[in-house]
């Protein structure tokens, strides 16, 4: 991906993980559904806006795709305007599947064909999700993609010593994720 001045832009730097949602008011051992946490997410929408980092404009809460296989909801649908694309959020309130990576999948080439105008940069489909996994992240698609990505959320702000564990954890992950399943 390319800025106006010829600097390459990756969307690795633009994609957050863990992201803090502590603004939604969840307990951190509540129960909630995917639902209730959209609708949460759509309620303080400048917050998680400047939570997922710069560049993002809203476009659509469940955004509707048929194709010839049946009818698809997107939950959330950006474009960040830094990278020139579309930004695909599918939100998961428990551990990362591999079912969970091939929907994405599925999503970001669907919208590639469907929706991608001419200039706009190849979609980016992220799994913001409880749980992130090492078997996920080294075994499935993830691994080596350039579109897709897991991101774990906390409703709750750790402790320093805690988010310092955590970032380190999501970043082994995400290094897993985008070198080919081995890290140095």
């Amino acid at each position: 991906l390319t800025a106006k001045d010829n600097i390459v832009i990756t969307p690795e730097h633009y994609i957050k993980s863990p992201v803090i949602t502590e603004f939604l008011g969840i307990a951190k051992d509540a129960t909630y559904t995917e639902s209730e946490l959209e609708s949460a997410l759509i309620t303080h929408l400048q917050q998680f806006l400047m939570e997922l980092g710069k560049g993002y404009a809203f476009v659509e809460r469940q955004q509707h795709i048929v194709t010839d296989a049946g009818d698809y909801y997107i939950d959330l649908v950006f474009y960040n305007y830094l990278l020139k694309c579309f930004v695909l959020i599918d939100l998961k309130t428990t551990k990362i599947t591999h079912q969970d990576i091939g929907q994405m999948d599925m999503y970001v080439r669907m919208y590639d064909d469907l929706k991608r105008t001419q200039g706009d940069n190849p979609t980016i489909g992220i799994l913001l999700c409880a749980e992130t996994s090492e078997d996920i992240a080294k075994y499935s698609m993830l691994n080596g993609s350039k579109q897709l990505f897991a991101s774990k959320y906390l409703t709750v702000l750790p402790s320093e010593e805690e988010l310092r564990q955590e970032i380190e954890m999501q970043k082994h992950l995400f290094l897993l994720q985008k070198s080919g399943g081995t890290t140095q």
